[in-house]
């Protein structure tokens, strides 16, 4: 079911084959895109993430703090 206002499998598809959308070749950031997650072309291979969505670098600051707290604690 299509959500209101979600964007086109099209729109998305050229949003992930758009080269500014990628830092380095291999970072996407896309601020008009709000998935966190999207599979690689090649499903099997794995998953990308958008850097530009704040839910993802939420999820990051949580895993960094983790392992800090980790490497704190191991000492």
């Amino acid at each position: 079911m299509k959500r209101l206002n979600e964007p086109t499998e099209e729109t998305k598809n050229e949003w992930e084959n758009d080269p500014n959308n990628w830092i380095w070749g291999m970072f996407y950031y896309n601020p008009k895109d709000k998935r966190s997650y999207f599979p690689k072309r090649i499903k099997e291979f794995g998953w990308h993430a958008n850097y530009a969505n704040p839910i993802f670098i939420i999820i990051i600051a949580f895993f960094v703090l983790i392992v800090l707290a980790a490497i704190r604690n191991g000492k």
